[in-house]
């Protein structure tokens, strides 16, 4: 692998992260943005099966550039999901609960 391939894989995957981070701000990491609970608990789950449909077409037919553009959507849904539960250990504090919410 060269430098230019290098180069373009974290791009593919910089690309990924962004998308990622932009749909789950899109329509809310933390509470829904314009929408019900119901269609954003929709909206995840649309994006989760999303993904994994392409992790199928990635590992089916070999794609390079999808399989680096996966890793950063990989990326940036862990990202997401920290700024979520990061939201929560907030709340918490303000509410001074116990972890089992006792």
């Amino acid at each position: 692998m060269n430098q230019l391939e290098l180069n373009i894989n974290l791009i593919y995957a910089l690309v990924g992260f962004l998308i990622m981070l932009g749909v789950l701000g899109g329509i809310g990491i933390n509470k829904p943005r314009g929408m019900s609970v119901k269609m954003w608990c929709v909206g995840y789950l649309v994006v989760a099966i999303g993904f994994d449909l392409l992790v199928v077409l990635a590992l089916l037919g070999q794609y390079e550039w999808l399989n680096n553009l996966l890793i950063g959507l990989s990326a940036g849904a862990a990202t997401g999901l920290g700024i979520h539960v990061l939201h929560h250990i907030n709340e918490e504090g303000e509410h001074e609960h116990s972890m089992m919410g006792i």
